[in-house]
C-alpha cells in the first residue's frame, strides 16, 4: 500500500496545501490580487474622471467655438454695413461734388459768354468809331469835324456800354 505511488502523490499534496495554508500563502496571494483589483478599480476610476473632464473641456471649447463663429459674424455683418454706408456717403459725395463742379462750369461759361459779349461789344463800338472818324474826316474838315466826331464817340460809348 505504501509502495502505491498515487499515495504518495496524495500525500505529496496534502503536505503542498498544508505549507500553502501555514505560511498564509492563500491569503498573501488574495490580499495580492484584491490590492492589484484595487488599483485597476482606481485606475479606472481616474479614467473615468479624466473622461468626464475632458468632456466638459471639449463641451466648453466647444461652446467657445460657437460663440467666435457667432461673433465673427456678428463683425462681418458690421463691416458689411458699415462698407454699405461708407459706399453710400461716397456716393453722395461723388455726385454732390459733381454737381458743384458742373455748377461752376456752367457759371464760368456764363461768364464766359457774357465776356465775349462784352468784348464784342467794345469791339464793335471801337470799330464804329474808326468808321465813323474815317467817314467824317473825309467828309468833314476843320474845327466843327473835330467836335462833332468827339461828341459821337462819347454819345457812342455811353449807349453801348
Amino acid at each position: 500500500m505504501f509502495a502505491a505511488p498515487e499515495l504518495w502523490v496524495l500525500v505529496s499534496f496534502v503536505l503542498f496545501l498544508a505549507l500553502l495554508v501555514y505560511y498564509k500563502i492563500p491569503n498573501k496571494v488574495a490580499k495580492a490580487l484584491d490590492d492589484r483589483a484595487g488599483k485597476i478599480h482606481a485606475e479606472l476610476e481616474e479614467a473615468r474622471r479624466l473622461r468626464e473632464e475632458a468632456q466638459t473641456i471639449l463641451a466648453d471649447y466647444q461652446r467657445k467655438q460657437r460663440d467666435a463663429e457667432k461673433e465673427a459674424e456678428d463683425i462681418i455683418a458690421m463691416a458689411r454695413r458699415e462698407a454699405r454706408f461708407y459706399a453710400e456717403e461716397s456716393h453722395k459725395a461723388l455726385n454732390e461734388f459733381l454737381q458743384r463742379r458742373v455748377k461752376l462750369a456752367e457759371e464760368k461759361i456764363a461768364r464766359a459768354e457774357q465776356q465775349a459779349v462784352q468784348d464784342i461789344r467794345s469791339r464793335s463800338v471801337d470799330v464804329a468809331v474808326a468808321a465813323a472818324e474815317m467817314l467824317i474826316a473825309r467828309e468833314l474838315k476843320g474845327k466843327s469835324a473835330e467836335g462833332l466826331v468827339d461828341k459821337s464817340i462819347r454819345d457812342v460809348t455811353a449807349k453801348l456800354n
